[in-house]
């Protein structure tokens, strides 16, 4: 399956005896699934259907569909209710007289409510259930195109997030072999830092110095952390090579990498770990930033 960005737009067209048809389709990022149909008029009974439709292709994103029905002129003639214009009318001419107002317009008289009608066209059932398979089908054809739109956004995404994730394992792999981990690198810190601890405290005794020894090298300690990162990036890889809606795994992975970047950042009794600890964050942030889109 390919990967899908949530973004994407189509539009697709039908015709059926004269009758044209067209669908205007977008979705955009969204938790869930959030389907906004607008219909014309009189074919409410497509959306169920529409639904469905849109539920069969996706699982995430909010999409918004738009059905707009062209319908050919001359078969129809309007209906002029001509006892309710005759006292419209004579309503408008007394007031004329009476009240000097400007004397009505032919137009004006016309745009009145109730004064002309625009019957709909009688649809036998073989028409209707005609003009409901093309709008069905234009709205496949639409869905299609946004399907398509959608999966190279993904593929574009892809690349993006493989990126990201090099560029976190090239600084997990930094940290691990950071000097600053060297055992005598170690020994060194933790020499001056009990010698710290007994300037503050001269009378602590040797057990109670072996102990605050080995929480200082243990707090200090990032074995877990990079371990941790490593299993993630082998997860996130998994994942973008397996396709389907993973963004909500994605972004799950993006907090455990942010969480273990903390932890190294806090851990960290060295300068140049710190610093890639904060590089790590910054590039948690933009691969998380970017997982928001998929589906």
């Amino acid at each position: 399956m390919t990967l899908q960005s949530m973004t994407g737009f189509a539009r697709a067209t039908g015709q059926q005896a004269g009758t044209s048809v067209a669908w205007e389709i977008k979705s955009v990022n969204g938790k869930g699934l959030d389907a906004r149909l607008r219909l014309p008029p009189g074919l409410d009974r497509l959306e169920p259907l529409a639904r469905q439709a849109i539920q069969k292709r996706f699982s995430r994103g909010n999409v918004q569909a738009a059905l707009t029905i062209g319908r050919p002129t001359g078969l129809t003639q309007p209906v002029v209710n001509e006892a309710f214009l005759k006292d419209v009318a004579g309503l408008a001419q007394r007031l004329v007289e009476h009240f000097g107002a400007a004397p009505p317009t032919a137009d004006g008289l016309l745009s009145l409510h109730g004064v002309l009608d625009m019957p709909e066209a009688v649809e036998t059932e073989e028409e209707r259930a005609a003009l409901d398979a093309i709008i069905l089908a234009a709205l496949n054809d639409a869905l299609a195109g946004l399907e398509q739109a959608r999966q190279a956004e993904g593929a574009a995404l892809v690349e993006v997030l493989g990126g990201h994730v090099d560029a976190i394992e090239a600084l997990t792999a930094k940290a691990e072999a950071d000097a600053s981990r060297e055992p005598a690198a170690i020994r060194e810190r933790l020499v001056e830092q009990v010698r710290l601890l007994l300037d503050a405290v001269p009378s602590l005794d040797e057990s109670r110095i072996a102990t605050e020894a080995a929480f200082l090298a243990t707090r200090a300690d990032i074995r877990e952390e990079i371990d941790r990162l490593k299993t993630h990036i082998v997860s996130a890889r998994a994942l973008l090579a397996s396709g389907g809606a993973v963004g909500r795994k994605l972004d799950f992975l993006a907090q455990e990498f942010n969480r273990e970047s903390n932890t190294l950042c806090s851990k960290s009794n060295a300068a140049s770990v710190t610093a890639i600890g904060l590089e790590l964050k910054a590039v948690v942030d933009q691969f998380r930033e970017q997982v928001q889109n998929l589906e």
